[in-house]
């Protein structure tokens, strides 16, 4: 059956719009940061993993399976993540979400090589867990945030929110491309044109056409028009 499975693999894919993809707006983030009760354990762990989401643009995976060692906690902070195909890359991390995994350490110590994010149970979080997790927080700040009940929040929501929001900042297409790992610029582009914050600074950018208030110059020019009636 080789062959007939080659022959249905050669079959193209038929072509459909490509959606935009969802991202969240800086309010919609900040609610949603605001729902873990940081006065557990567990609370604790999931604000750090969400605002590490968002400070990094990390997937999701690449962010369950961080360890201490990958973390430069001194300045300038930064974290090495292992993406697809096991390529690393550096992103830089604020002086909150240093603080926020520094204290998450302080309060669930892990040796160097040990997942940072884990259960209860000291084993690793998993995705689908995670998610489950999100909904809630979700629906809690959908109260405060309406705009969310027509979102479909996962973690990778937070990867494109930090997208829009560096495209936003004016950060170089590019910087944002090694940022979050992306094998073609493609991708990344598809991020500038889903962000209408940055269309709409570049259409305040351009000048409204104005009204021509003296007649043009061969209109004033008596001899021109004269010698257009010789014509």
């Amino acid at each position: 059956m080789i062959a007939q499975c080659v022959e249905i693999l050669h079959i193209p894919i038929k072509r459909a719009p490509l959606s935009e993809p969802c991202y969240l707006d800086p309010a919609e983030v900040t609610a949603i940061l605001a729902q873990p009760d940081r006065s557990t354990l567990e609370g604790m762990r999931d604000h750090a993993l969400l605002s590490f989401l968002y400070n990094s643009g990390a997937r999701i995976q690449e962010a369950l399976d961080l360890c201490p060692e990958a973390i430069r906690f001194d300045s300038p902070s930064c974290v090495r993540l292992t993406g697809k195909g096991r390529k690393e890359r550096i992103c830089p991390l604020w002086p909150e979400t240093v603080l926020l995994l520094k204290k998450l350490l302080e309060r669930k110590p892990r040796a160097p090589d040990q997942r940072l994010f884990v259960n209860r149970y000291g084993e690793p979080l998993s995705a689908s867990g995670v998610r489950f997790k999100l909904a809630r927080y979700v629906k809690t700040a959908a109260e405060t945030e309406p705009s969310l009940q027509t979102k479909h929040v996962t973690p990778h929501s937070f990867r494109h929110a930090t997208a829009v929001h560096l495209v936003s900042a004016g950060v170089d297409i590019t910087v944002i491309r090694s940022w979050l790992g992306h094998v073609s610029l493609d991708t990344t582009n598809h991020y500038a044109k889903a962000n209408l914050e940055t269309k709409r600074k570049a259409l305040e950018q351009v000048s409204l056409p104005t009204t021509a208030v003296h007649q043009p110059s061969w209109k004033r020019d008596a001899s021109l028009l004269a010698w257009l009636d010789t014509l």
